[in-house]
């Protein structure tokens, strides 16, 4: 399989068919899912159906996909995935940030060391001009990986979530980076 993207304990790869269960697994978990839908499993059949032809979409624009698995290079479990989409089609100015690791990866550092290598490849690379990720207000530890990446509050608002989850009333934020503010990080 090839490899996207290697940090010093992790590696990103593009999505396989073989990985349904996987995601299964990643999805089953309660607290995994506890910001995205109140807590809920995936169904099998939305994630082989659904989720899977997602996460192995190519953008033109980047010339890749917009998602990763990443695994540990020691022991090469799943630790989860990464998202790096371009948020046009046709343009990779633009791009929105996302994980969601396994509990078992969780304040180890991978979601901070994943986002950070993907903002570099992205800035260095794919000729992205601006990171955008966005969560709910309320959940703090996503917050805290934007923030150690690079990114900084931009903006609290509203969306109309058709079933609203416990902490849907503080409503969502978008954190972002742009290339000229990574810059001048990156030569401090």
């Amino acid at each position: 399989m090839s490899t996207f993207l290697e940090t010093a304990r992790m590696a990103l790869r593009p999505f396989t068919a073989g990985d349904v269960d996987r995601l299964v697994d990643l999805d089953a978990d309660p607290e995994v899912m506890r910001y995205l839908n109140g807590g809920r499993p995936t169904p099998r059949e939305t994630i082989r159906t659904e989720n899977l032809p997602r996460l192995l979409r190519r953008f033109p624009a980047t010339g890749t996909v917009g998602y990763w698995a990443a695994e540990a290079n020691d022991t090469r479990a799943f630790l989860g995935w990464f998202e790096f989409r371009p948020v046009e089609e046709d343009s990779p100015a633009v791009v929105e940030l996302g994980y969601r690791l396994r509990r078992a990866a969780w304040g180890q550092g991978y979601a901070t060391e994943g986002a950070r290598a993907l903002i570099r490849k992205g800035f260095t690379e794919l000729g992205v001009q601006r990171v955008t990720a966005n969560t709910m207000a309320v959940n703090v530890a996503s917050r805290r990986v934007m923030e150690k990446a690079g990114l900084r509050y931009v903006r609290t608002y509203f969306a109309d979530w058709p079933e609203p989850i416990p902490g849907a009333e503080h409503g969502e934020v978008e954190y972002a980076l742009t290339k000229a503010d990574w810059e001048l990080t990156e030569r401090q």
